[in-house]
């Protein structure tokens, strides 16, 4: 066993950014699955695209934030900032040359294979598609282009963030005088994918920067073109907003948001071959390193296969699309008052549908009892029915109070019209507070009664966005308990007046005390273990990072406790560590839905408790973001969370396993049917959905505490 000292030696701790590399091979591992339908291949390798993406914007241009302010500090693994910086140079160049040796060898055979052709490079086109090629860019694309050129008396342009362009080295006709930079943009407002006339069954596809590529002539026309390449730069998205000097933190915000677009550029992507001298301009005049340029054999910006994803006749080449269930406790046209009055509802995204919870404000909105509605958005969705139904509950007289997080990243712009329409609408919008993000989602609707004031609340571990809820896994609570009511209350009061009462009941609140009741609970079950009674920890959760919780955990699994972690991405604490971690378990689940609830069980002596909430075990969820926990008191609740985390451990097709050195794998299958625990929740809720009764359980098996231990 480890001294007590030795807890926090940073031999123990993996790095969170080459954690998250790790995170994004497991997405691509999907795409590289033969087993897997050939279209969710491209959708998973878009994803890898998408992720790595941000993943630069904000964590590599943080890192790049730090070495440039000689910031030396290390970090929880002992890697200092540009130490980090060189081994993620290393792993994120092997993650793209693996992305693009997927689609070239494996993913674009088989789509020929199946009919649809991409066509790479224009020189392949018929005369006949040619002549296409070149009439719809003289009809469509050529009015939108604006070429721009780089010489004495025009400087270098302003190269917008994650546009696709293409840069060109120009010569007047003759060959006469030196040779010239111009580059023009990929219309963004344009389908990125053509598709080309067919006298068969088969489908071809080109891309337009392929289709810009072969009339650049047309743009310049007293030049010859040299050469021509795509290229696309990523700049630094981190923007630093300062929120103690804004007298209008809205204002603030639009103010930095403009300058994403012209940040420090960051990386450069460059197709494979680009000539020397249009390399040599671009690095110059971007001011990027050559280790952030990455040469691409391919089309850059795979995101693209999300278009190629969507494209209508292939639906035999993807997963069956699944239709989020009703919930049997709350019936079409049913009173959501009465039914969460009858008892406690449980409710698990997407396998059962979002509708309740708008539904939920819905009513709210048009009954003339209630009295308020307050509620946290942090994302929602582009033409949010949830923004309609609080506008409405406005016009309707009711007393609104919405906080609106201006600061959610990359949704900032969107969080800004809903909140100046919802001031329109005559709701009471607060836009959280100084130096935090409000990152919890919780609703309350105050209602009058015969009995007198009651208060209804609905407590989820995601965003209030009827989009997302159909592809993330989340938990949401439906409830009048009298004391969360009071709780949700203080909340409110706490976000919009800075008061935070004496005593609070059930609800634990970030950054004030969850931390603290977090080590408490992980604790308690270290010396449960001491004392030789049952101890047990399973928590689930996307990320897994803050080292206070980490040690504890190596305490409490350096004692007996058994301890399973279920962590989608980012996981720095180490596994088979002999005397401090072989008690602890990891594993990580990708699959057909992003795995995004937080549910917490601790075993406690036998009397199991079980939380669920908004917030991961990283610094930023527990120190500074408003987040809050919630228990889940209902028998029956409690035993359908423990059946989830039960086939969640149980999965052996879709979860991977973190193994001491490192690296994750597939669990040993030998012996042991196949088992996917998103299929076996989808199945579930379909036959759930036809039991009519508000007691119905688990349509297969019911799991009770023992059969984790």
């Amino acid at each position: 066993m480890a001294e007590k000292n030795e807890y926090g030696d940073p031999k123990y701790y993996s790095n969170r950014e080459l954690s998250w590399v790790l995170f994004d091979h497991r997405v691509l591992n999907e795409a590289r699955d033969k087993s897997i339908p050939l279209f969710d291949r491209l959708k998973f390798l878009s994803i890898t695209a998408s992720n790595l993406d941000e993943f630069f914007m904000i964590r590599v241009a943080s890192l790049q934030d730090m070495v440039n302010a000689k910031y030396d500090k290390p970090d929880i693994a002992g890697l200092k900032p540009a130490e980090q910086l060189q081994l993620l140079d290393k792993a994120i160049h092997q993650l793209v040359e693996l992305q693009y040796s997927t689609y070239n060898r494996s993913l674009v055979p088989q789509l020929r294979q199946n009919g649809l052709q991409v066509i790479r490079q224009h020189e392949e086109l018929t005369e006949e598609e040619a002549d296409f090629v070149d009439r719809y860019f003289e009809e469509n694309v050529y009015p939108v282009l604006t070429p721009m050129a780089l010489d004495s008396s025009r400087p270098f342009p302003l190269i917008r963030n994650k546009t696709l362009n293409i840069a060109a080295l120009v010569q007047k006709k003759g060959g006469k005088g030196e040779m010239d930079f111009a580059t023009v943009q990929v219309p963004g407002v344009l389908s990125r994918i053509v598709q080309l006339p067919s006298h068969d069954k088969s489908r071809k596809l080109i891309l337009l920067e392929e289709i810009i590529e072969r009339n650049m002539h047309k743009l310049f026309l007293n030049y010859d073109i040299v050469c021509a390449h795509p290229y696309r730069i990523m700049r630094n998205a981190d923007l630093t907003i300062e929120e103690d000097e804004a007298a209008d933190l809205l204002k603030e915000i639009e103010r930095v948001l403009k300058k994403r677009q012209w940040g420090e550029a960051i990386r450069l992507e460059v197709e494979a071959g680009m000539d020397k001298r249009l390399l040599k301009i671009l690095r110059e005049e971007l001011h990027i390193d050559e280790s952030y340029i990455y040469k691409i054999d391919g089309p850059l910006d795979l995101t693209v296969l999300m278009k190629m994803y969507g494209l209508e006749g292939f639906d035999h080449l993807k997963s069956p699309g699944y239709t989020p269930q009703p919930v049997p406790q709350l019936p079409a046209g049913c009173d959501l008052f009465d039914e969460i009055r009858k008892g406690d509802i449980l409710l698990h995204h997407p396998y059962q549908t979002f509708e309740p919870v708008v539904d939920f404000i819905r009513q709210a909105a048009r009954d003339p009892e209630v009295l308020a509605i307050k509620q946290t958005l942090y994302r929602v969705s582009g033409n949010s029915p949830i923004i309609k139904a609080l506008a409405l509950a406005a016009e309707n007289g009711k007393q609104v109070t919405v906080l609106v997080e201006l600061k959610a990243r990359f949704d900032e712009e969107n969080n800004i019209v809903w909140a100046k329409m919802l001031e329109k609408a005559g709701c009471h919008v607060i836009y959280g507070l100084v130096g935090l993000k409000t990152h919890c989602k919780i609703t309350l609707v105050v209602r009058r009664e015969e009995d007198g004031i009651r208060r209804y609340v609905h407590l989820g571990t995601g965003n209030y966005n009827d989009a997302t809820a159909k592809l993330y896994t989340d938990i949401g609570l439906l409830t009048c308990s009298e004391a969360i009511g009071e709780d949700a209350t203080a909340v409110f009061n706490m976000l919009s007046g800075y008061s935070e009462p004496l005593v609070w009941n059930r609800l634990s609140l970030a950054p004030l005390w969850l931390k603290d009741k977090f080590l408490y609970l992980i604790d308690r079950e270290r010396r449960y273990a001491l004392e030789g009674r049952p101890a047990r920890i399973i928590a689930k959760m996307n990320s897994l990072c803050d080292k206070d919780i980490i040690e504890a955990l190596y305490k409490a699994g350096s004692v007996g406790v058994k301890i399973d972690l279920i962590v989608r991405g980012i996981c720095c604490l180490k596994v088979g560590i002999r005397g401090v971690s072989e008690n602890i378990t990891v594993r990580s689940i990708v699959g057909n839905f992003l795995e995004h609830s937080r549910i917490f069980y601790f075993e406690n002596d036998e009397r199991y408790e079980i939380y669920c909430g908004s917030a991961d075990w990283m610094p930023r969820n527990l120190e500074r973001r408003v987040e809050i926990l919630f228990p889940i008191d209902n028998p029956d609740l409690k035993e359908k969370l423990v059946h989830i985390l039960d086939c969640l451990l149980e999965d052996n097709e879709k979860a991977a396993v973190l193994q001491p050195d490192g690296s994750y794998e597939h669990p040993d299958r030998r012996g042991k049917a196949p088992f996917r625990a998103q299929a076996e929740f989808c199945r579930e809720a379909v036959e759930y959905a036809g039991k009519l009764t508000s007691d119905a359980g688990p349509a297969t098996r019911t799991f009770t505490p023992e059969t984790h231990r």
